[in-house]
């Protein structure tokens, strides 16, 4: 009879229930395997130092990089806005949720990267699946860095174009996929740092071998923005390449602090995310609140650019105190340093050890990164201080030893005052 369900054989599990099993039994996968993450309870603002469930401890964790997230007056403009303006957008761009903050924010993003035009999202994965899936298609090819965000690849994936990892920073293999491609070479997509290990991508080469073969270059500032080139405008920008890159994708939520994301580039690309971008077209806009904090943050790097030059000192005196301790921290010069340990297990272990000494520092394992790259991934602010970046890496370094992963000519770091 329709609407009766029938009743299950004698014996066998019932469909819910065996979905239930297979979950949990996934969940027993990832623990053996030292993969299953947890969330931590932060009962603080974002700041340097946190309370975490129920302690203090340094962050060494946060994309917060020049700590604008609890500034008073980026704070203070988000209460400005949201009493303005309301707490949310109430709809997309393209209905009735295109309000004077988002355009006022685009306006001010396009002048600080000196390009035509940019556009707001709701997160930087919507803003690179977004641009990628709008600039490439069925048909065409996009190449990536392997490395790249895992927004950047869903993006290509999304596209239904066929996507070429081509070896990180490795511009030998890309020539070469790019002359196999031919006309199909639809973009080149990279990030200008990259997330977990804080090298910077080789752009001049990228922008060339683009003009090369007539395709697009896509680079994903995320980590760029507030944190290198002049005035804290990225990679591109340190590079002198702003005419010559196509597409430039920028956070809102790491450096400034705030939520949301944009895409820079021409008037025409712009046009065409409106109308083609699906992240856009069917995502509510961004709430005014965190429109309004990230004017203000912009602003705020604008006017003060030697806070980029405190976070770069910052950062050299964390890597120096690894170094110190005998750590691999590969060969980055940014705000964003790995300590490469390989086994995931021994790298919670790690995670862990400090976390007990007062250090916040995750541990970042497959798939996040390649199996047997395990590592901390550290990021450094620039309000945290240098005596205190010492006397982490110090801790760092000490339970680095206790599990035997420091080099032998490692010596004891004096404990900061």
């Amino acid at each position: 009879m329709r609407g009766v369900r029938a009743a299950a054989p004698s014996g066998a599990v019932p469909e819910r229930l065996r979905s239930a099993m297979d979950v949990a039994a996934r969940l027993d996968q990832l623990q053996a395997a030292k993969l299953r993450r947890r969330l931590r309870l932060v009962e603080s603002s974002q700041g340097p130092r946190v309370t975490l469930e129920g302690r203090e401890v340094i962050v060494l964790c946060s994309s917060n990089y020049l700590g604008l997230a609890d500034n008073p007056r980026v704070r203070q403009a988000a209460a400005d806005a949201a009493e303005r303006w309301g707490a949310g957008a109430g709809a997309s761009r393209l209905a009735c949720g295109n309000m004077g903050p988002h355009e006022r924010l685009e306006r001010a993003i396009a002048e600080f990267h000196d390009r035509p035009a940019a556009l707001l999202f709701g997160s930087g994965y919507l803003a690179n699946v977004g641009a990628i899936t709008a600039l490439a298609g069925e048909g065409d090819i996009v190449f990536a860095d392997e490395l790249s965000h895992p927004s950047v690849i869903d993006g290509c994936r999304l596209s239904r174009a066929h996507r070429f990892a081509y070896r990180h920073r490795d511009l030998e293999h890309l020539a070469w996929g790019l002359r196999k491609a031919g006309d199909r070479a639809a973009l080149i997509a990279t990030d200008g740092i990259f997330a977990l290990d804080g090298d910077v991508a080789p752009l001049p080469e990228l922008a060339e071998l683009a003009a090369r073969h007539r395709c697009r270059l896509v680079v994903n500032e995320a980590h760029a923005v507030g944190t290198i080139g002049p005035g804290g405008r990225g990679t591109v920008a340190a590079a002198g390449l702003g005419g010559e890159i196509d597409v430039i994708v920028g956070s809102l939520s790491k450096a400034l602090g705030s939520y949301g994301a944009y895409v820079c580039a021409s008037e025409e690309v712009r046009e065409l995310l409106i109308n083609c971008a699906r992240p856009f077209i069917f995502s509510t806009a961004p709430p005014p609140p965190a429109v309004g904090a990230a004017f203000a943050a912009l602003r705020m790097l604008d006017s003060r650019p030697g806070v980029v030059t405190q976070l770069r000192r910052n950062a050299a005196a964390l890597r120096e105190a690894l170094a110190e301790a005998g750590l691999d921290i590969g060969g980055g010069r940014t705000q964003i340093v790995p300590v490469m340990v390989g086994d995931s297990a021994r790298a919670m272990e790690l995670s862990e050890r400090v976390l007990a000494a007062g250090v916040y520092a995750e541990a970042v394992r497959p798939p996040a990164v390649p199996e047997g790259t395990a590592r901390l991934r550290l990021a450094v602010m620039a309000n945290h201080r240098v005596d205190e970046l010492q006397n982490a890496a110090h801790t760092i370094g000490r339970a680095a030893r206790e599990l035997g992963l420091t080099r032998g000519a490692e010596r004891e770091l004096p404990r900061a005052a």
